[in-house]
């Protein structure tokens, strides 16, 4: 009977850490691009994450743009869902290569995740279609927010994405899901020892 309970318990920790997980949501692949000079938006599944808060750094596969990653935010509480980066913050070329990381905030080097290699584009470029951005259900859910006075942009169409919390709802639901299946497997395997 210890044994069974014991299995259970080991199976219990199981589930919940296959169902945790944080994920950079954007930017990052070649339809998630940031804007040289600009305010670009940092969005990741809050709701499925394990952490309560991590360091924001930005690094790049070329050591001749960015020698080693950078902090670009100390310490982001995971609550917020979703950060929007500005032109301060990042100081960055336009360039190819980069990746966001978001780490443990005591050590860098200990990354939760990391986002698919996006580019940096000149300052003036559009941004990304609202509709790139992905989801668990496979649509998009950032939408152009109004240009803030004096934005570098310069036109409505290339006006900064504000993220949305949908697509990290979505997430959580679908590790809910994950969570709620992996129980009943638990349950049954439980099941099996007391037979």
């Amino acid at each position: 009977m210890l044994r069974a309970a014991t299995l259970s318990a080991a199976l219990v920790a199981l589930a919940g850490t296959a169902a945790a997980q944080l994920t950079v949501i954007s930017p990052g692949g070649p339809n998630l691009w940031w804007v040289d000079q600009s305010l670009n938006t940092l969005s990741w599944t809050c709701e499925s994450s394990p952490y309560t808060n991590f360091t924001v750094l930005i690094a790049n596969q070329d050591p001749s743009i960015l020698t080693s990653p950078l902090a670009i935010i100390a310490q982001e509480p995971n609550y917020n869902c979703a950060q929007t980066i500005s032109a301060t913050m990042l100081n960055q070329p336009a360039a190819q290569g980069y990746v966001v990381q978001l780490a443990d905030p005591f050590n860098s080097t200990n990354v939760y995740a990391s986002s698919q290699p996006f580019e940096i584009k000149p300052v003036g470029s559009t941004y990304p279609a609202s509709s790139a951005t992905p989801t668990a259900s496979g649509t998009g859910t950032n939408s152009p927010a109004p240009a803030p006075s004096g934005s570098v942009a310069g036109s409505a169409s290339a006006s900064g994405p504000s993220a949305s919390t949908t697509g990290a709802s979505t997430q959580s639901n679908g590790a809910v899901g994950l969570s709620s299946s992996l129980g009943g497997l638990i349950g049954a395997a439980v099941g099996l020892l007391f037979v």
